[in-house]
């Protein structure tokens, strides 16, 4: 409806702008809220290959917890999300096996853990794998006080710690928390 001006003219009213400016308005105040989380508390990742099977599948979407690691370190059996060391810009998920600090060696029985707590080492026990998967090794890593190995929960199908090396803890962005896809396996990502 057209209202009046001074001079006594008609002149419509602006109820496009008014709507267009609250719209601009709330998406400021949306994005001022949803970016910080997005790239500094949780962010979606999308799971490629097989090297995780059979807990995390070709194609799955996870949400990641980038925040918690500010305040505590990655602890053994967490499943974590990271840039690949030779080759920063591509990410890979594995499971955190040996911690700073340890000696680790990965046998064709078993993954064998030495530290302060255990000097003369222990099997780790994997409950997340299925019966029977073999661990294919022979090597032994003696870790510093940054850096960490990874596995895949595939062992015989994954590029993990064992071709490639020890993980600098710089290079891990954070660890899977939620499974939002499929809807068949929805809910949170627990520790072993």
């Amino acid at each position: 409806m057209p209202e009046e001006t001074d001079a006594g003219s008609l002149r419509p009213k602006r109820p496009i702008l008014r709507s267009l400016g609250e719209f601009l308005r709330l998406a400021l105040i949306a994005a001022a809220v949803a970016l910080p989380i997005r790239y500094f508390i949780a962010q979606p990742f999308i799971v490629r290959g097989a090297s995780m099977e059979p807990n995390f599948h070709e194609r799955e979407y996870l949400v990641i917890d980038e925040l918690s690691y500010f305040f505590r370190e990655p602890q053994r059996g967490e499943v974590v999300v990271f840039h690949y060391p030779l080759n920063p810009r591509e990410y890979f998920i594995k499971r955190i096996i040996g911690l700073p600090e340890e000696t680790v060696e990965i046998k064709a029985n078993g993954v064998f853990i030495t530290n302060r707590e255990y000097p003369r080492d222990f099997k780790l026990e994997e409950s997340y794998l299925p019966a029977g998967l073999e661990t294919r090794g022979g090597v032994r890593f003696s870790l510093d006080a940054k850096e960490y190995v990874v596995l895949g929960d595939n062992r015989l199908f994954s590029s993990d710690s064992r071709s490639w090396g020890v993980l600098d803890r710089k290079f891990i962005t954070g660890r899977a928390v939620f499974r939002a896809f499929p809807f068949s396996r929805l809910g949170v990502i627990g520790r072993p």
